[in-house]
């Protein structure tokens, strides 16, 4: 359940109005919900109750630093897929000892930092990575904690660009060569094997191939338990959010009567699923979930520049652009789109939803059904808290837009817009072009 819900006519996060942030911090702007935040953490630690539950934050999602906190205080810890990623967790005063490691191509340099920090464990991806773990932490005089990630060959039915567990994805190793791995892993002098992960991909709407998954798992983490003695199984994240119909699943639960095709997994039907089978492991269990806690949470606001009315359709043109939202580009994604101030008394306006990008591509919606707004007016993209400003470039030399907290009736700027300066700051003409 989000906070974003209209109050009268206005569009208001928890007890905002978004037209105040906009007026003040301009557009585009995200703004996130701390209490929806909240609220997605605690049910879902809630939804394994009895079990040994460690949340590590997939920070990949969103990573500023003040969300950062959030999850800190809340207890989390931190999935990490890169250097940069735990400097991040570091400045925001985030636990890095009982945060994990991921990703497939781990530099020296990471793996060294992560040593130093003193992370929870390294999620390994192929037996090179081994090599090379044990190599930098011999040169360290330490032990590396490792979990080697299988690849259970699970279809999770969803976009072909965010699956992972399938034989032709790139992660991880297939389960029927893992114990090969565990074996080449135990024979390296500076690891100690930990764990075993798992993660199959992003936005899972169904609890059966989690099932699936962690049931061919289970077996394998058993004989790694008594063979040596690892003491943590992660089931990685996935679990889905609504997109379509987003505001609704506001008010009415996760969704509307609208928008039963996309009907998402709560956090009590997949801890209904997967405790029995994880209970008899006697293992702690590490969840890295990512959207499922920040999606929904997190509105982009945009000012439309133009409604350019066409012979064939409309165009309203948006100050946000596929540099501020890359999703709908990327993937083909869905958000829905509302404006700022609701009056049912406009007539409906039928157009493509576009930014000021100069290629077709930059089109966030086509023929997409909305109130008629005009120039000036406000508009928010809704589920867009994960993998929006994460995902954001400068492209066109675009700034990075501005971030909002928002907490109660208090709303904070916590990353300002980028300026000009700034994004050239690291720029040089080079001697020999300057006559």
């Amino acid at each position: 359940m989000h906070h974003f819900r209209y109050t009268g006519q206005k569009l208001h996060c928890e007890s905002v109005d978004l037209a105040a942030v906009a007026q003040l911090h301009g557009t585009p702007t995200y703004v996130y919900s701390a209490q929806t935040i909240t609220d997605n953490y605690r049910r879902l630690a809630a939804s394994l109750a009895g079990l040994d539950v460690q949340i590590c934050y997939a920070m990949k999602a969103n990573s500023n630093l003040a969300v950062l906190r959030l999850f800190s205080n809340l207890g989390a810890a931190f999935d990490l897929v890169s250097g940069g990623e735990l400097r991040r967790v570091v400045a925001a005063g985030g636990d890095a000892g009982r945060s994990v490691f991921a990703g497939v191509g781990k530099t020296e340099a990471e793996i060294r930092l992560a040593l130093q920090t003193g992370v929870f464990g390294f999620h390994v991806e192929s037996e090179p990575e081994l090599a090379r773990i044990n190599h930098v932490a011999g040169q360290l005089g330490r032990k590396a904690p490792i979990a080697i990630r299988i690849n259970p060959d699970v279809d999770a039915k969803t976009h072909a660009k965010i699956t992972t567990g399938k034989s032709e994805n790139k992660f991880g190793i297939p389960l029927e060569h893992a114990a090969e791995a565990y074996a080449a892993a135990a024979k390296y002098p500076h690891l100690e094997i930990k764990g075993v992960q798992m993660h199959i991909g992003s936005q899972l709407t169904s609890a059966a191939p989690f099932v699936e998954a962690v049931a061919k798992v289970v077996p394998f983490a058993l004989r790694l338990k008594q063979d040596y003695g690892i003491t943590y199984f992660s089931v990685g994240g996935g679990i889905g959010i609504v997109y379509q119909d987003a505001l609704a699943s506001g008010d009415a639960g996760w969704w509307s009567a609208k928008s039963e095709g996309e009907r998402p997994l709560t956090p009590e039907a997949y801890g209904a699923a997967l405790a029995p089978l994880l209970a008899p492991l006697g293992l702690k269990i590490l969840l890295e979930p990512g959207r499922f806690l920040v999606g929904n949470a997190g509105v982009l606001l945009s000012r439309v520049e133009y409604l350019k009315r066409g012979a064939a359709r409309n165009f309203l043109v948006l100050d946000a652009a596929m540099n501020d939202l890359v999703r709908p580009a990327m993937y083909e994604a869905y958000h829905e789109v509302v404006p700022l101030l609701r009056d049912s008394a406009r007539p409906a306006l039928k157009a493509d939803l576009v930014g000021p990008i100069c290629e077709s591509g930059d089109c966030f919606a086509k023929d997409r059904t909305l109130q008629t707004v005009g120039e000036g007016e406000l508009v928010a993209f809704l589920s867009a808290g994960a993998y929006g400003y994460t995902m954001a470039s400068r492209y066109n030399t675009r700034p990075m837009a501005a971030e909002v907290l928002v907490s109660g009736s208090r709303f904070e700027l916590v990353n300002a817009r980028e300026n000009f300066d700034a994004m050239v700051s690291g720029e040089k003409i080079p001697g020999f072009l300057s006559t």
